[in-house]
């Protein structure tokens, strides 16, 4: 959403009262309200509209604000729209199960409106900036993906969604969670006990991969970038046989595998430059003039 953008507030209560105050407070600010009187109708307006924060009352009946909030951050369009509850429960533990269930922040009840107001200015914002960060690395090519503390995916780049999808049968985005030693792993990474920069994600597919640690956002989620490994042997094969030095056999296998430069650079870890220089050496060794010469090489080469 661009900067500057009208905003939308979902207001979840079951209190008619407190439903006429928010409305009448916030569409004095010229935000846009919709309002529901419970989590089951809140599901049915983010059909229609997608919010840009949710007020979400914590005790509500039938369908609490915990169990709503679980079901909004499932949709896709819902994962990245910060959640606010507002709750009389003062206790450590409701506060904490908020959060659990997706949940940016919280205001107690009865609400100071100034306050809330504030604190959904700044929620939008960050919420708006995760998501032009989002959509620059997705049109950039970026295999990347975000892990929360729970294991848990909370996003991933078209190309590494793709590259998931090849190591594990039925992914889906939405519900995935990293395999165990992964997630230990990355625990470990995360509170300092590790410095191991990556660690192996095994799957049930053809696709052999490896996450690397990046860093962590201001949201808590851990940024990992995802790589696929090429079957060991083959690369060793093509040096032997073509005589290539090691980074020219992985830049020839990641051709015959029909990967554009950008996706070889990234998957190894070099600029898109160095490797159109790799390739330039492949060509003269290879006594042929494009990819496609190369490529037809190294699947002889391999068998």
């Amino acid at each position: 959403m661009a900067e500057g953008a009208p905003i939308v507030v979902l207001v979840v209560d079951d209190s008619p009262e407190t439903l006429g105050m928010l409305t009448e407070a916030l569409e004095r600010a010229s935000w846009t309200v919709l309002v529901a009187p419970g989590g089951a109708e809140a599901l049915r307006v983010v059909d229609r509209v997608t919010p840009d924060v949710v007020l979400m009352d914590a005790v509500m009946p039938e369908m609490d604000g915990f169990e709503a909030c679980r079901r909004l951050k499932r949709r896709p369009d819902m994962a990245h729209v910060p959640v606010i509850f507002m709750t009389g429960l003062r206790e450590t533990g409701h506060i904490v199960q908020g959060l659990e269930a997706g949940g940016v922040d919280y205001v107690a009840k009865p609400v100071a409106l100034d306050e809330m107001m504030a604190r959904i200015r700044v929620h939008i914002g960050n919420a708006r900036l995760s998501s032009s960060a989002r959509a620059a690395l997705d049109t950039t090519g970026r295999y990347l993906l975000a892990a929360g503390e729970d294991g848990r995916l909370r996003w991933a780049t078209p190309q590494a969604g793709r590259l998931l999808a090849r190591a594990f049968s039925g992914f889906d985005q939405d519900t995935f969670d990293l395999p165990e030693p992964v997630r230990a792993w990355l625990a470990a990474r995360v509170a300092g006990r590790t410095e191991q920069p990556s660690a192996p994600l095994a799957g049930d597919g053809p696709a052999q991969l490896t996450l690397a640690f990046v860093g962590r956002t201001e949201r808590g989620e851990t940024l990992l970038r995802v790589t696929e490994e090429a079957p060991s042997g083959e690369w060793p094969t093509l040096r032997a046989k073509l005589g290539l030095t090691a980074r020219e056999a992985e830049v020839l296998l990641w051709i015959a595998r029909g990967k554009a430069n950008r996706d070889i650079a990234e998957i190894l870890g070099m600029s898109p430059r160095t490797v159109n220089k790799h390739l330039e050496q492949i060509y003269v060794k290879l006594g042929v003039e494009n990819r496609a010469g190369a490529a037809a090489i190294a699947v002889r080469t391999l068998g």
